[in-house]
């Protein structure tokens, strides 16, 4: 093991970890921070989605030691007082039941918004395909992202 320092939520962290744990273990078990989920452990689910230098990126699939200094940002770093418009969108339209996968549902949805600010019905699809939701609460993640589309217009 050595020494790997990581830059989550804008502040410096120094773990103890072998290179190839994953970053979602790292996040969770070395860091504390435990919003983001373990899911499948195979990138399929999502629930692990956080974000590498603006980039939605699946956690568990990420060794930590291909991380270098980019900046990593997790669903308590996206908006500790909840005022990010998707944020405020999941909560106006009532998307989670379970919430198990809302964390990576937002993350993506952030990382769509940010590099596509009013996306097409078709783009938030796409985007958003890869994230499951047991629940299937679809069509309200859908109208969650349309809203925060327009909210922060």
């Amino acid at each position: 093991m050595a020494e790997t320092r990581l830059v989550v939520n804008g502040q410096l962290h120094r773990v103890e970890v072998a290179a190839d744990t994953p970053l979602l273990w790292v996040l969770r078990d070395a860091l504390g921070l435990t919003g983001t989920k373990y899911g499948c452990g195979m990138g399929l689910c999502g629930a692990c989605t956080v974000h590498l230098e603006g980039d939605a990126v699946r956690s568990c699939q990420i060794p930590v030691g291909s991380v270098g200094n980019k900046k990593i940002t997790t669903i308590e770093g996206l908006s500790p007082d909840r005022s990010h418009p998707v944020q405020k969108a999941w909560i106006a339209e009532q998307v989670p039941q379970c919430g198990y996968c809302q964390s990576g549902q937002i993350m993506q949805a952030a990382a769509l918004l940010s590099q596509n600010p009013h996306p097409t019905v078709q783009e938030i699809n796409r985007a958003m395909n890869g994230n499951i939701c047991r629940c299937a609460t679809y069509q309200r993640i859908r109208r969650a992202v349309q809203r925060a589309a327009q909210d922060a217009a």
